[in-house]
């Protein structure tokens, strides 16, 4: 099972060193990790999402408790959290053919980030479904580049 650990932690160096390779010598894969800064430049938030069975996601929460580093450990796999992904598409656009890739990007509220003369780069943000589905439309064009960013996570309300 996927889950979303959203970690706060110490900004300094090597921490995401050690969170990482925690996880990772107890054999398990991180599948997506973003880091940054918080509103408190001291901290940085970890959003770390792991495939592991509940007895293997308990020790690698557990462990995380134990570093120095490590204030807080949430887990927002079950909550009603907000989650998003941003992504950049480099599509082929030959001049005859680049209102069609324009009109899917308005579509999904996807903004025009540089235009080249064979080319347009787009930037989506969205959850993973969203950003599959335009992927899928750009593909019949011609995906020229792509690069996606993990997944980010915040719970909800107060």
């Amino acid at each position: 099972m996927k889950h979303i650990l959203s970690v706060l932690v110490e900004n300094k160096p090597g921490v995401l060193s050690r969170v990482t390779g925690l996880i990772s010598r107890r054999g398990f894969n991180i599948e997506s990790l973003t880091v940054a800064p918080t509103e408190d430049v001291t901290m940085s938030r970890m959003t770390v999402i792991v495939n592991a069975d509940e007895m293997g996601f308990e020790q690698i929460t557990k462990q995380l408790h134990k570093l120095v580093s490590v204030y807080k450990i949430s887990d927002l796999t079950d909550e009603d959290a907000i989650e998003r992904e941003l992504a950049l598409f480099k599509v082929c656009a030959p001049a005859e053919r680049r209102h069609e890739v324009i009109e899917i990007a308005n579509l999904f509220r996807a903004n025009i980030v540089d235009v080249g003369k064979a080319s347009l780069t787009i930037e989506a943000t969205g959850d993973e479904n969203k950003l599959g589905a335009l992927e899928d439309l750009f593909r019949a064009y011609g995906i020229k580049q792509l690069t996606r960013t993990g997944k980010i996570a915040m719970s909800r309300g107060a």
